[in-house]
């Protein structure tokens, strides 16, 4: 039998009659889906120290079990000492199975493992895409606190097909992500 992640049955066999119910939606097609995440990694400090754009690639490949590629800069600035086409940054962006590995990985290990974690804020973009922010890339267990010379954050974005923030928020809310109480 073939493996297919937890958090895809659930989101096939719970989430998608719950919120199909929930909107009102007259066919299984129209309930929004996750389509992808983004992890990005800027590495301001990269201009100056080379070596640090290879060990982000090496810890966001470990973290999310797929290759990290770098990102360049698309013009020079002089005052930060920045050319074109300069490494300034690390992204992965995962689909399918590993996208769902790596959001219940991220769900049930790291996010409860921020120092006074009481919840992630809940404003969507408008389109029902998601962003989070994390300050410190430690709460990550794939990563060895030994061996790290510099304390790097990340952006998540969760971009789903909702056409609205209710149904990205009732989405990701019914995915597991601890959100906030709204006001």
């Amino acid at each position: 039998m073939e493996y297919t992640p937890t958090l895809k049955k659930i989101y096939l066999e719970k989430i998608v009659p719950s919120l199909k119910n929930e909107f009102g939606y007259s066919s299984v097609m129209q309930v929004p889906k996750l389509s992808k995440i983004v992890v990005n990694q800027g590495v301001g400090n990269a201009v100056a120290d080379k070596k640090l754009i290879d060990i982000a690639v090496e810890e966001l490949t470990s973290i999310t079990g797929q290759k990290a590629i770098k990102t360049l800069s698309k013009k020079d600035i002089s005052n930060f000492k920045l050319r074109k086409r300069m490494p300034i940054g690390v992204m992965v962006t995962l689909r399918k199975d590993n996208m769902y590995e790596f959001l219940d990985r991220l769900i049930s290990v790291s996010l409860p493992r921020i120092r006074d974690f009481n919840g992630v804020s809940s404003k969507l973009d408008g389109r029902g895409n998601y962003s989070l922010g994390i300050e410190e890339q430690i709460i990550f267990p794939e990563i060895d606190i030994d061996k790290i010379n510099k304390i790097l954050g990340m952006n998540i974005t969760f971009v789903t097909s909702a056409k609205t923030d209710e149904e990205g928020y009732a989405l990701l809310k019914e995915f597991g992500l601890p959100f906030k109480k709204r006001n």
